[in-house]
């Protein structure tokens, strides 16, 4: 959430950020009824301080048994102005909330302005395409050969978007999430967290889920939970309404959970087998830091995601988003993007964010400072590490071979226990 006494400030530092997300429509009205809001505070302010004292004079008069029937009807009227003014504020801070809680996050000043993805920047290139020397199969040709995804019997059992691994695929499945997991405590020095698949409206709140894209989420009416479409939900508001000590910082926690999506803006998107699916899994890893070392953390943390895939040698794109093509609540933002060289175009199989202190301020998460005491806002981040659909396109269609099998990598064969997919029963 935007800090409104900032925006006021800098009007025109929100304006062109706002702008640059294609969000400026709200802020002069913003403005205007934050101005209407102190404005009317001022006014009661005064009543206020006058009701103070002629109260006091009120009191002297009485203890003087001296009449002081005109007063106490002056202070009637007064009061009665002060509630009518106090109310104005409530009512006006109502509409400022609803402002505010849908107003995005503004790029950070290193991140390009442009309106849509292709206006994206490739910042790095890892590895190499492979090349063959037979005819590849695709992902879902893949899968159905060897028998290790079953689209058709999980659609019958949830309907489209809704995969399921099946023998080799299952475990393998299994296998890249533990590596992963392990990957990240081990080498990374994260905290596993194994969170609630369902949150509450403020946890949701907090991370930027709600109120904007509640249509994109799975809700359930009689208890009013959330489906995750993200560890990041639960994992974030470990903190909410926590002051953290500075000397605790940062804190690294990477998390598996299930994500469920209903993907209502992605029509007319590639939806092909796992391309786009309403449920799959994936590892997260979330940070909590100081303002100062934020951005730090943020290399850090791609760093993080990229050795996932490095471990597994499959070539991949790190690109900077565009201010257009950029979340909700993030300041900046890569995408990884990874080969498939059957499908002969790049996944995101991972987002790495800084939130800054967006996310802190609507789910206040703070830190007292070590220096002098004070509470500020901690700065969120988190990053895909990573997502496992668009991997396992990459990897069956990196890793097959000219007999129509798919070689396990290296660094997942101690997790599978076999290095070759053979078949359903491989």
């Amino acid at each position: 959430m935007l800090d409104i006494k900032q925006i006021r400030l800098e009007p025109e530092k929100y304006r062109k950020g706002l702008s640059a997300k294609g969000s400026e429509e709200k802020l002069d009205e913003l403005l205007t009824l934050d101005g209407e809001r102190r404005s009317i505070v001022s006014e009661a302010d005064q009543l206020k301080g006058l009701r103070n004292r002629v109260t006091e004079e009120i009191a002297a008069l009485k203890k003087n048994k001296q009449s002081a029937d005109e007063k106490i009807r002056e202070m009637r009227q007064v009061g009665e102005k002060i509630k009518e003014l106090d109310n104005k504020v409530k009512e006006i801070e109502e509409k400022l909330m609803d402002i505010v809680v849908i107003l995005p996050n503004i790029p950070h000043e290193s991140v390009k302005i442009g309106r849509s993805a292709e206006e994206n920047e490739v910042v790095k290139f890892w590895g190499e395409k492979p090349a063959y020397d037979f005819p590849l199969k695709d992902h879902l040709e893949i899968g159905d050969s060897l028998g290790i995804i079953d689209f058709h019997r999980s659609s019958k059992i949830s309907g489209a978007g809704f995969p399921m691994y099946v023998g080799a695929g299952a475990k393998l499945e299994r296998s890249i999430i533990n590596f992963m997991l392990d990957f990240h405590t081990q080498k990374h020095d994260y905290k596993e967290i194994f969170p609630p698949f369902l949150v509450n409206r403020d946890s949701a709140f907090g991370t930027g889920q709600l109120p904007k894209l509640e249509e994109d989420m799975y809700h359930t009416d009689e208890d009013d939970l959330f489906l995750i479409p993200t560890a990041e939900v639960p994992v974030t508001n470990i903190h909410r309404d926590e002051i953290l000590q500075e000397n605790k910082l940062p804190i690294k926690y990477t998390a598996y959970s299930g994500c469920f999506r209903r993907e209502a803006g992605s029509y007319g998107k590639d939806t092909r087998g796992l391309s786009r699916v309403h449920q799959f899994n994936k590892v997260e890893m979330v940070r909590f830091t100081t303002p100062e070392s934020s951005y730090i953390a943020h290399e850090e943390l791609l760093q993080d995601a990229e050795e996932i895939l490095q471990a597994l040698k499959l070539h991949y794109r790190v690109v900077s988003l565009c201010s257009g093509d950029m979340s909700f609540a993030a300041a900046k933002c890569y995408d990884i993007e990874i080969w498939a060289p059957a499908s002969q175009k790049y996944f995101e199989v991972s987002s790495v964010s800084n939130f800054e202190d967006f996310q802190a301020r609507r789910a206040n998460i703070r830190y007292r400072r070590n220096s002098d005491g004070k509470v500020g806002y901690v700065h969120t981040l988190n990053g895909s590490g990573v997502a496992t659909p668009r991997l396992m396109i990459a990897l069956l269609e990196t890793y097959q071979t000219d007999e129509g099998k798919v070689l396990v990598p290296e660094a997942l064969q101690s997790y599978t226990g076999f290095s070759l997919i053979k078949g359903e029963n491989g």
